[in-house]
């Protein structure tokens, strides 16, 4: 293959969403498997849109999935120069021509064709303007846009695309396209074409809605006389009701931002994106970033569109069920110090953090969200759910209280003395705590359960979570003895 060289160029009207982001995650992933160089490039030339926060985000959304490049940014408006005088190179090489046709003319011959039921396409005439009548009508100050001359034959212009085979269209369906506005201004399919000649692309990997553009731009590379890329377009990403993911349309759901403001891990989100598209053949879902990188082929990328699966309305599965599956996998199961600055910046966040958590009780702290997280979904329910364990005062599971707590009546004498006998043991540890419930519950006639569980929901607040005894030991005997003492607080409720 030859040197490998690949783009990812956002446009700065809004922040990072999840159907860029997977663009660039494609590409990443492409460029890492074969040594070669992503470079990240701005499209910048909507003024009217484009802002710095948004390039600032794009910057930071990419930066936090761990999405590197190799080259850049560039910024496409830096190349103005450029692109109008490859525009020019085309007009002097009888490539492209002036065409003086008012926004008038051409819809009022748009209608027409709709009114007969045609497909309108631009019929040229200032195809074969003389060049006294071109000085003419610029010397009456008519604006005019510049289009290209499509070749007029026979034949078809057709690639090889590396996702959905061969692809071809007629000559005749392309019509003479606008590589240049009225106002001078050359527009996105020369200057793509042309930022992807100075850069070297060598595969130029984006989305199905890009495909239409793709036969007019071969024709701008070879009128450049520049090599043609390899293509490779990517499915869609469409809702559930089959309507293709935007910002516009979708809101911060589908935000990068969103992820990671609502506790995602970086790479599971990366994970989670790579499926929506993609997938092995053993149908593979939980990827390492080395695996994924040794195992990723364009060959491997659907034809048909992925459905996102976006529950806004669902408090638990507040986005994609199989994201939030990915996730829980990965907060499960990496490396604790993995998700130690994560956890660590969210509680500071919530008035949660100690620093203590980064001195003498920084192996506690590490202890515990490794033993609290079996049950999470996201970073952020160290601090809802788990919130228990790093302050006094934290909610309670209404189920949980009227299962454990409310049905027992003695529990409002039983776990005072509970409290006692914790609070006397000499040697506190999760072997002694169990000891000692065990055995109040026999002295007490009852299952070992009641108090087992009532403990947990009025330590914890929560009607299920890890091993209990691991619980009665992370929290510490001062702080058990002193809950358990006020359990009568929740008949009160």
């Amino acid at each position: 293959m030859t040197d490998v060289r690949v783009r990812f160029p956002p446009s700065p009207t809004g922040y990072l969403h999840i159907g860029g982001a997977r663009t660039a995650l494609y590409n990443w992933l492409f460029a890492k498997k074969h040594n070669g160089k992503l470079i990240l490039r701005i499209e910048d030339t909507d003024a009217d849109r484009s802002t710095q926060e948004s390039i600032d985000g794009i910057i930071e959304g990419l930066n936090w999935l761990g999405i590197t490049w190799d080259e850049g940014p560039y910024f496409q408006t830096e190349f103005a120069d450029e692109h109008v005088a490859c525009a020019q190179k085309l007009l002097d090489e009888g490539k492209a021509y002036k065409c003086f046709c008012s926004k008038e003319e051409l819809e009022e011959k748009r209608e027409l064709a709709q009114a007969e039921k045609k497909d309108y396409q631009y019929n040229g005439p200032c195809r074969n303007l003389s060049t006294e009548e071109v000085a003419e009508k610029e010397a009456g100050g008519l604006p005019y846009v510049i289009r290209f001359k499509t070749p007029k034959m026979d034949g078809v212009v057709d690639f090889d695309d590396k996702v959905l085979g061969n692809v071809a269209r007629t000559y005749d369906d392309i019509e003479d396209f606008v590589i240049v506005r009225s106002n001078g201004k050359p527009l996105y399919l020369l200057c793509n074409v042309v930022d992807d000649i100075r850069d070297r692309i060598s595969h130029v990997i984006r989305g199905q809605d890009h495909l239409g553009n793709t036969a007019r731009q071969i024709l701008i590379y070879r009128a450049l006389g520049a090599e043609v890329p390899e293509f490779a377009h990517m499915p869609l990403t469409l809702d559930l009701k089959k309507a293709k993911i935007s910002k516009r349309s979708h809101g911060e759901i589908v935000a990068v931002q969103f992820y990671k403001a609502n506790g995602f891990l970086p790479w599971a989100l990366c994970n989670f994106l790579v499926l929506l598209g993609w997938s092995t053949s053993d149908d593979q879902e939980i990827f390492s970033r080395e695996e994924l990188i040794d195992c990723f082929t364009l060959e491997r990328i659907n034809h048909s569109n992925s459905i996102f699966n976006y529950r806004k309305d669902d408090p638990k599965f507040f986005t994609d069920p199989k994201a939030i599956s990915i996730n829980e996998h990965y907060l499960r199961t990496v490396p604790i110090e993995e998700i130690y600055l994560l956890v660590k910046s969210d509680l500071q966040e919530q008035g949660l953090w100690s620093d203590d958590y980064d001195g003498d009780k920084k192996e506690w702290f590490l202890h515990t969200i490794d033993l609290i997280r079996s049950r999470f979904h996201t970073i952020k329910d160290f601090a809802v759910l788990g919130r228990a364990y790093f302050d006094d005062d934290y909610e309670f599971e209404e189920k949980a209280v009227r299962k454990n707590i409310l049905k027992h009546e003695g529990l409002k004498e039983w776990f005072p003395v509970l409290a006692d006998r914790f609070a006397a043991l000499p040697e506190y540890n999760k072997d002694t705590a169990e000891e000692a419930i065990r055995g109040y519950a026999t002295e007490l006639e009852i299952k070992p359960g009641v108090l087992i569980n009532g403990a947990r929901t009025i330590l914890t607040g929560r009607l299920a979570g890890p091993g209990m005894f691991d619980v009665l030991e992370v929290l510490g005997q001062e702080r058990v003895a002193r809950r358990l003492r006020d359990v009568a607080k929740l008949y009160d409720v």
